[in-house]
């Protein structure tokens, strides 16, 4: 997939779905957002390869620190040393933490196992995670002639960011915003709170967003785009509702996840995000519900 919007090309650098990794490049400098897996980062790397021949990787995006999104840095900064990791303040703490390496490692190693990766020859190299620019809400990106505003947003984890190129109007979507099927369906992954996960979302509300890039489906186009800024908070309130409305009605939580699924888990969701994924983000919606409305 390759997008040229206002002189910026950005190219799918992925190995596989579920992957998530878009370089963003004017011609003059490059920009990688995301860095999918770890089991994928050398793959990413190389396709980098295939696309900048001797140009310098420049800068890497981070729109979080989950393991899908930031693990492949580890293995993409083996390859291009020089490069600057953007990500928010909050990512120092995560990647120098040995739990959540843990987590991290666990979880991308199951993932790998399941596409065919032997345990032999699968690597982790999370103790080399870092961040060479570290951004809070409102900081500039000065990236070429590419200008990115951080902006926080909490919901989807607590680190979550989204970036605006203002010249471009283009935004570098949150997962706290949701993950869209292509279609009609909002799929919300409110994970450390969903009330400040709306507060996210009015932050951007106004904007003016022409195009939005997914890190795991990547850019919608002009209508996509429309469609989902403009039904993002219905779409996102409908699904808390169906989750609220299970449990008001006494439902067990896997009855629940599967009500939620058959509305859900379609289109470009199914295709790039595993099942197990949305069972774990569901169940975990679940319990964030309860707790936080007092159900």
């Amino acid at each position: 997939m390759v997008k040229i919007m206002n002189n910026i090309k950005i190219t799918d650098m992925r190995v596989l779905p579920g992957d998530s990794a878009y370089l963003l490049d004017d011609g003059e400098t490059s920009v990688l957002v995301d860095t999918g897996y770890g089991f994928t980062g050398f793959g990413v790397a190389e396709n980098i390869k295939n696309y900048l021949g001797e140009r310098p990787l420049d800068y890497i995006l981070l729109t979080h620190t989950h393991y899908d999104h930031a693990l492949g840095s580890a293995s993409v900064t083996q390859v291009y040393p020089d490069t600057k990791i953007v990500c928010g303040s909050h990512s120092l703490g995560v990647f120098s933490n040995e739990i959540a390496h843990q987590i991290m490692e666990n979880l991308d190693k199951d993932c790998a196992l399941k596409h065919g990766v032997s345990e032999e020859d699968y690597k982790f190299y999370g103790k080399l995670l870092r961040t060479d620019i570290s951004v809070d809400d409102g900081d500039i990106v000065e990236a070429g002639k590419m200008r990115f505003r951080a902006i926080h947003m909490p919901g989807h984890t607590r680190c979550s960011f989204g970036f605006y190129e203002e010249c471009s109007k283009l935004f570098i979507a949150s997962e706290t915003m949701g993950i869209f099927d292509g279609v009609d369906n909002i799929n919300p992954v409110f994970l450390v709170g969903v009330e400040v996960g709306f507060e996210s979302m009015d932050k951007i509300k106004d904007l003016d967003i022409e195009t939005l890039l997914f890190p795991h489906i990547g850019v919608l186009d002009s209508e996509q785009t429309r469609y989902f800024m403009e039904n993002m908070v219905r779409c996102n309130r409908e699904a808390v509702d169906l989750i609220i409305r299970g449990i008001k009605d006494g439902k067990d939580d896997e009855t629940i996840i599967e009500d939620y699924k058959k509305v859900y888990y379609r289109g470009e969701i199914a295709i790039n995000y595993p099942v197990a994924a949305i069972n774990l983000n569901t169940s975990i919606m679940i319990q964030l519900i309860k707790k936080e409305y007092s159900l």
